[in-house]
């Protein structure tokens, strides 16, 4: 799934396999792998081929709650056809921008599906961002409409950034109006990502602004228990593509 890249590092996890030794991927150490979001895209795809034929065994996600609106979640998958088994350990805490750390964090433990032994420890926080912006992503392949060009993005953070490389990775975008709670991230993200994507990025004043009128909508805020919902369902236009990372958690949607 990653052409000559994942070809290396699947021998490097067989012959682990067989020496029983594990093999440390630091976050330095995976984002040194240079994957293309193209590619990490398309084997997000192929995961969920399998998850949708009911090949992959993916029982529901226990979790712990330490903190108030800081959760830890154990996430464990089997995809046969990838050969591929192991558990995601990852951690949400809102709070942790005060103290200068990212608000997702985590382990990736692989193991042997054949033998059970672990094989691999990486850390999970780059890649938990690459592949929730590659959901997204195949989301809009299917779902979009085609013609889409305005992408609103509420969230500023690292799945503000990371949504947009993945959709631009298979939209045309043209524009992306951007909002956040914070100036400071806002303005940082309209600088940083005009740069990065070439698309016009235009910060607004409130989420209405980022939502009316867009295409596509990614909402990227905090996965908090007792959210306050802003978004209004009249401000989207008909035919629009929601993709609420957090949980929907600021969509005001009235029962139909």
């Amino acid at each position: 799934m990653f052409d000559c890249c994942q070809t290396g590092l699947e021998e490097v996890l067989d012959e682990l396999s067989q020496t029983q030794e594990i093999l440390y991927l630091s976050r330095a150490d995976i984002e040194a792998l240079d994957f293309q979001m193209i590619d990490i895209i398309a084997a997000v795809e192929e995961a969920f081929k399998e998850k949708g034929t009911g090949k992959a065994e993916m029982p529901p996600k226990p979790g712990i709650h330490p903190l108030h609106d800081a959760f830890i979640h154990a996430m464990p998958a089997y995809l046969p056809g990838m050969s591929a088994a192991g558990i995601k350990w990852v951690s949400g805490y809102p709070e942790n921008f005060r103290q200068g750390l990212p608000y997702i964090s985590g382990l990736i433990i692989l193991n042997d599906p054949n033998t059970g032994l672990p094989i691999s420890v990486m850390d999970a926080t780059w890649i938990t961002a690459k592949r929730t912006g590659a959901a997204t992503a195949l989301a809009a392949k299917y779902l979009a409409r085609p013609d889409s060009k305005i992408l609103g993005i509420l969230g500023c953070g690292v799945q503000g950034r990371s949504n947009l490389e993945a959709l631009q990775a298979v939209m045309k975008l043209e524009e992306v109006r951007a909002y956040d709670i914070s100036s400071a991230n806002l303005h940082r993200y309209v600088d940083e990502m005009t740069t990065e994507s070439g698309i016009t990025i235009k910060p607004v004043k409130n989420p209405r602004e980022a939502v009316e009128g867009s295409d596509i909508i990614v909402t990227a805020g905090p996965i908090l228990k007792h959210p306050t919902p802003t978004i209004e369902k009249s401000w989207a236009k008909v035919g629009v593509l929601a993709c609420p990372v957090d949980f929907d958690s600021y969509w005001k949607l009235k029962p139909c």
